[in-house]
């Protein structure tokens, strides 16, 4: 007997493939990992709700509270009683609603159900809103540990587009602190977004050996990058929930990370490789540490070995399914078996 078609699902992104961006990496996982349970229509955040996209859906998945507040509202006002999910991206979380913005509070007011990317990001959230938040952990391919990676060097990765929110300035910083001769090398992997942020790891490069500014390159090319690098340097500002920290931990490399909530909220609050957020001396003194002390630096990877298991693609779809779920029965919309979506 043929399968039941599954229920449609409509997911809602402000950033398509051509940014190649989190917001866009997480809506195509998401598609993936929701399928075959359900039909899901991706759908950039400018499009409004049209009858032709949305007709059959039986909820919406929404990418970033404030960019994607239009077609929230218009899937509230067309479809009072199907499933709301918001998630909370990272700016929308960390800038847009301690700034007040109204589009992103009025998303997450509306909502059935709030997605954040971590732990630590309820609390961020209005007190009013944390009781219909779930955590959905990101998650990747597990890769197997790089067995060739040098004892008489330490080789760092920074994986971002710059621009001012990865805060890569401080990682330049920090490289200019170190002394010449320590064979501590960094490989930037990233386009060039913002100008000045450009201009500077250019001459960074050019004024020492030891970095490399690759540009952008394709999520396969970087997931080996991160794998071969001792550790993945992430100094941000702000994080939803960081997609390279998952891809470090599930590929065998430990991280060090600015000590904010979207890298606590990933990592642990005990975890050891932690510096303030724009401490270029911090950052430096726990890269040469990592060199000298390799007994710090296993330390660093058993740690995140241990929290692996909470970014496997399996756990991060019976989240997002449970999730879903939830957000249908609670409006009693249009008769689908939930249950099957929830393993």
């Amino acid at each position: 007997m043929p399968r039941p078609r599954p229920p449609t699902l409509l997911l809602v992104t402000p950033y398509l493939a051509d940014a190649n961006n989190g917001n866009w990496r997480t809506a195509a996982r998401w598609a993936r990992l929701l399928a075959p349970d359900y039909r899901v229509i991706v759908q950039a955040a400018t499009q409004l709700v049209t009858e032709a996209s949305a007709a059959d859906a039986v909820a919406m998945v929404a990418l970033h509270a404030r960019r994607s507040h239009a077609a929230i509202a218009s899937w509230r006002a067309a479809y009072p009683d199907r499933a709301l999910l918001v998630t909370m991206t990272g700016t929308d979380l960390y800038r847009d609603l301690p700034a007040g913005d109204h589009d992103a509070l009025a998303s997450i007011k509306i909502a059935d159900r709030v997605l954040v990317l971590q732990d630590d990001a309820i609390e961020h959230l209005p007190v009013a809103v944390r009781a219909k938040a779930r955590v959905v952990y990101q998650s990747a391919r597990t890769l197997t540990p790089w067995p060739r990676k040098r004892s008489d060097r330490l080789h760092c990765a920074l994986v971002a587009h710059l621009r001012p929110e990865k805060d890569p300035a401080t990682a330049f910083a920090a490289w200019r602190r170190l002394a010449p001769a320590l064979p501590i090398t960094l490989t930037i992997v990233g386009a060039g977004l913002d100008a000045p942020l450009a201009r500077a790891a250019s001459e960074l490069e050019a004024a020492d050996a030891r970095v490399r500014w690759l540009g952008p390159r394709t999520l396969a090319w970087t997931r080996q990058a991160i794998k071969r690098a001792h550790l993945l340097i992430v100094p941000s500002l702000m994080e939803g929930g960081s997609n390279v920290v998952v891809e470090a931990v599930t590929a065998g490399t430990a991280l060090l990370a600015s000590r904010m909530s979207g890298n606590v909220g990933m990592l642990g609050a005990d975890y050891p490789g932690y510096f303030e957020v724009g401490d270029a001396a911090g950052l430096a003194a726990l890269a040469e540490r990592a060199l000298v002390d390799r007994a710090f630096l296993a330390d660093l990877e058993a740690r995140c070995r241990r929290r692996a298991a909470r970014f496997a693609p399996a756990a991060e779809a019976r989240l997002l399914r449970r999730a879903i779920g939830e957000a249908i029965r609670s409006q009693r919309g249009p008769g689908v078996d939930v249950r099957m979506n929830e393993g």
